[in-house]
């Protein structure tokens, strides 16, 4: 596994090691003892979650406080844009973001500590992202911030294209008035 600092100092791209030949490829997803050892982050993973999105769809930046949730990212088919946003009230990089490319021919994998807002776009006709996170879901602890925020300015690499919303990321508050990590 090699592990590469981003811009974001806590936020890793893990690049595990594929065996590869003409029948295929075998890599090791998720192996603790070595993300602890690489990292410095020995966390339990408690929940796998499971999306499919069609190309243009873009989701997030969602966050948790109250269960707040670190995400280790990975694309299990297609290809998207991973977001994330430092959100922490005393950090020096509150309010910077990262992007990084995740596809299943990469086999690259984004870890997001808590206290980061996260969302994503699909690059490809559609894509299959799974990410483990280190607390549960709690839908009255979810917080969303506009994907197109002026203040954060992230380059989504939409090239004119209109992305495809939820209802609720359609209502995401600003990033001024979002509720941010302690």
């Amino acid at each position: 596994m090699n592990v590469i600092s981003t811009a974001l100092p806590d936020v890793l791209i893990i690049e595990p090691k594929v065996f590869g030949d003409s029948r295929g490829f075998f890599y090791e997803s998720y192996n603790a003892r070595d993300f602890a050892l690489r990292t410095g982050i020995d966390t339990p993973f408690v929940q796998d979650n499971h999306s499919r999105s069609l190309h243009g769809v873009l989701r997030g930046l969602h966050y948790q406080l109250q269960n707040a949730q670190g995400k280790l990212v990975r694309v299990l088919q297609g290809d998207i844009l991973d977001v994330a946003v430092d959100i922490r009230r005393s950090s020096p990089t509150l309010g910077q973001w990262v992007a990084v490319r995740l596809s299943a021919t990469n086999h690259r994998q984004l870890w997001l500590p808590p206290g980061f807002a996260h969302g994503f776009r699909v690059l490809s006709e559609s894509a299959e992202v799974l990410y483990k996170t280190t607390d549960y879901y709690n839908p009255d602890a979810e917080y969303g911030i506009r994907w197109d925020d002026p203040q954060l300015a992230i380059d989504w690499q939409l090239n004119g294209l209109q992305p495809l919303l939820s209802a609720k990321d359609q209502a995401a508050m600003s990033f001024a008035d979002a509720q941010l990590f302690p």
